[in-house]
């Protein structure tokens, strides 16, 4: 079975959009150099990646899911671009009033995930900016890192910014 490190998108993979905001176009997308550094720890470690991400805009309709996979090709064009690979990218176009089953904090996303890609659950990460990150992965049976914890701190680990997951994760992942 494959251990995999799952990513948040907004925060984590790619700068956060302004307060409330969301990435509407491929333009809007500005991938983190430290996301990058990461990816290069998770691979040398022989992790997959997989992203992860509640996308509400969709089901708010300010942006489509056609615009939505263009995001996301420039994104894995980005990281392939870099040398490196996401495995797949999941997503929950749904509105949180919906209570679907894919959107985080629920763990629908991962275990999908896991199905489809034999993914150890138990060997896996969740890396995320929220708290609704950090209870996915808890509920999908992961180790969790929780990046610039405000209240919270249930995550295995907690770090105060992105740029400190590349090392962070180097720790974490060589035990």
């Amino acid at each position: 079975m494959r251990r995999c490190v799952f990513f948040d998108r907004d925060g984590i993979v790619n700068t956060p959009p302004k307060e409330g905001g969301y990435v509407e176009r491929p333009d809007d997308l500005v991938v983190e150099p430290a996301f990058l550094d990461a990816l290069r720890v998770v691979v040398k470690h022989g992790y997959d990646a997989i992203v992860v991400t509640n996308q509400q805009g969709v089901g708010k309709s300010l942006y489509s899911e056609k615009t939505l996979g263009e995001i996301h090709n420039k994104l894995l064009n980005v990281v392939e671009s870099s040398g490196l690979k996401i495995l797949a990218v999941y997503y929950c176009p749904h509105l949180a009033e919906e209570r679907c089953d894919c959107r985080k904090p629920k763990p629908g996303l991962l275990l999908r995930a896991a199905d489809e890609w034999q993914i150890d659950l138990a060997s896996s990460w969740m890396v995320g900016d929220s708290v609704r990150d950090v209870e996915a992965g808890m509920a999908a049976g992961c180790r969790t890192v929780l990046v610039n914890p405000q209240t919270d701190d249930r995550a295995n680990v907690c770090i105060e910014r992105i740029g400190c997951l590349p090392a962070t994760l180097a720790d974490v992942l060589g035990i």
